[in-house]
């Protein structure tokens, strides 16, 4: 068993954590996770008052282990954090604050009702003012991961931002898809990881199963950093980048952002209808390099297992096999 300074703060049983990815989680998926030992997170950014209430209730209703829910800063008001917070998760996990935004005053509120906070960063920079604001636990995020991201590998920002806020728990994400990313992880100074793409091809995943396909059949170099997915979904962020699949409706719009910022109303429902529809070319997709190393569809429950059954093999006995005296 691995037990690491995260594992000990949030109480759980390994040191991997499911990605609060928006459209990407469900009950399902957060459930499996924590019942695996692992701390799952579900995104609720786009969560109405309505489906924030059922979507917890029904994690609750899977699991009595302890979960986040997952907020991007930038466009949540203070209403929908309140709303957030009054559902009392273990964990509130954060990323991409807006200038406007306090990020101490933010914190305050989560541990005001016995909430701990867990920030996504890009950089040393921003993890140490998230740090001086009150985070419990911070991720580094390194380009490799899907979704938004920073410009900096996963394998340089972790060891950067375990040095800049130790000793408040660190986790990687960007990159990791097996036991052999969290050994590499452990041995840069994290507390654990954060996985997101790795989970997004689980038997538990609510994505349309033609997405996991294309996740289980990608090699990781079919993907691309861009802004052209916010443009496209009308939630533009100021220097902002997403590494998105890259497609039919991708490489049509390429260099075409004012015109498709034009007719963003007309073709947002024909994007809306191909994602239903399992469409792979006509939709934005999310996923990070990772995928080059995911191979088949297994229950979430199993990814935990096997990342931590492999780790555990190379920590005992592959890694000190190579120092001699």
């Amino acid at each position: 068993m691995i037990k690491t300074a995260f594992t000990k703060l949030i109480g759980v049983e390994h040191p991997i954590a499911l990605a609060g990815m928006g459209g990407g989680t469900s009950p399902e998926l957060v459930a499996a996770v924590t019942n695996a030992g692992g701390l799952g997170i579900l995104g609720v950014s786009s969560d109405s008052p309505e489906d924030l209430t059922r979507h917890v209730a029904d994690t609750r209703a899977r699991t009595d282990g302890p979960f986040g829910l997952n907020l991007l800063l930038h466009f949540a008001t203070d209403d929908e954090l309140r709303a957030v917070l009054d559902a009392k998760p273990a964990i509130l996990s954060t990323a991409w604050a807006g200038d406007h935004q306090n990020l101490t005053e933010i914190f305050n509120l989560a541990h005001e009702r016995g909430v701990k906070v867990m920030h996504m960063v890009p950089s040393a920079a921003d993890a140490e003012k998230a740090a001086a604001a009150g985070a419990d636990v911070i991720v580094a995020q390194g380009t490799d991961g899907g979704g938004h991201i920073g410009l900096m590998g996963t394998a340089v920002v972790v060891p950067m931002v375990t040095r800049a806020v130790a000793p408040v728990p660190v986790l990687a994400a960007g990159g990791i898809a097996d036991g052999r990313g969290l050994a590499a992880m452990l041995a840069l100074g994290a507390a654990g990881v954060l996985v997101g793409t790795r989970f997004l091809a689980t038997v538990e995943s609510p994505i349309h199963n033609a997405f996991k396909k294309l996740i289980v059949d990608s090699d990781g170099s079919d993907t691309l950093v861009t802004d052209l997915a916010d443009i496209f979904l009308g939630n533009e962020w100021p220097g902002a980048l997403a590494r998105i699949g890259r497609n039919r409706l991708v490489e049509r719009w390429l260099g075409r952002t004012n015109e498709l910022r034009r007719r963003r109303d007309e073709l947002m429902p024909l994007m809306q209808e191909a994602r239903k529809n399992g469409d792979v070319e006509e939709t934005i997709l999310y996923w990070g390099q990772s995928a080059g190393l995911i191979h088949e569809i297994v229950p979430a429950g199993q990814v935990v297992a096997d990342m931590v059954h492999e780790a555990e093999s190379l920590l005992r006995n592959r890694l000190p096999s190579l120092v001699v005296d």
